[in-house]
């Protein structure tokens, strides 16, 4: 598991993050949300050992920074919100990369990207050259690189992390990719995400962590936590929560500013008074 206690982090004068503690379990999906500046990509690049902190991480019982670069590499894939390519690679090309951190075969290496390519639905794509992809398949191209990364070292728990997955996607390509992370949970993975989608999280993560201000609001179970007063304090905006029917889900709704709760009430039972349903 990772287990990070009393992370703070500052630039120059700002403080970043305070006090934050953040548990990922193997098998756990866990959400990170807030609004922007919260702190959210800090703590990730914290995680990942890309900024100064104060404070502790252990990844599987083990202090982060008593692990080799390649040592992390094969149990801690990231995801960052973009990637430069700056070379005329194709995208299996890029899946491979992946397979760095492993003593193995050209050929071992071709069979483990094009199964996870295969498997994430981009094998279609793996002869075409990286710079001419969308902005949607070339994040899909790299979701495939990072699970690559982590793909068959199965002795220990490995984690995924990834920042902002769904940024550059549209709807289909948002779902395809935090199902697909999803499944990685079943494979002893533990999967940290940061998201601005509160339905995406409602949806596909077991854990949240809410902070605002580099600060935690909140953090537990999905069910638990998506309550009006939560989102509302984290995120400064008024909000209905609804139980989805189809999933049984919480499924946020965001109000108006100049609407009041009360007000909302009253345009959605409308329809029942016999009037025209204006909401």
């Amino acid at each position: 598991m990772i287990i990070a206690q009393d992370i703070s982090c500052r630039r120059g004068h700002k403080q970043v993050l305070e006090q934050v503690n953040l548990k990922l379990l193997p098998g756990m999906f866990l959400a990170v949300l807030g609004p922007n500046g919260a702190g959210k990509s800090t703590l990730l690049k914290v995680l990942t050992k890309e900024v100064a902190y104060s404070g502790s991480i252990k990844l599987n019982g083990k202090n982060l920074s008593a692990y080799t670069a390649q040592e992390l590499a094969k149990v801690r894939a990231v995801l960052p919100q973009s990637v430069h390519v700056n070379f005329p690679f194709k995208a299996r090309e890029i899946v491979q990369l992946g397979r760095l951190p492993y003593r193995e075969t050209l050929k071992q290496t071709a069979r483990k990207a094009e199964e996870v390519m295969e498997a994430t639905g981009i094998l279609h794509l793996a002869d075409r050259s990286y710079s001419s992809l969308s902005g949607g398949e070339q994040q899909r191209v790299q979701l495939a690189r990072v699970i690559t990364q982590i793909k068959d070292n199965t002795d220990q728990p490995r984690f995924l992390l990834l920042d902002e997955p769904t940024s550059n996607l549209d709807l289909a390509q948002q779902h395809s990719m935090l199902h697909i992370a999803r499944q990685l949970c079943g494979k002893n993975v533990g999967v940290l995400a940061i998201l601005h989608d509160m339905n995406l999280a409602a949806q596909y993560a077991d854990e949240l962590l809410f902070l605002k201000n580099g600060k935690t609001v909140a953090q537990g179970s999905t069910v638990e936590l998506m309550q009006e007063d939560v989102l509302e304090r984290t995120f400064s905006h008024p909000v209905q929560v609804v139980s989805h029917g189809s999933c049984g889900r919480p499924y946020i709704m965001a109000l108006p500013y100049h609407q009041t709760k009360t007000e909302f009430q009253k345009l959605i039972t409308i329809e029942t008074h016999g009037e025209r349903h204006s909401a």
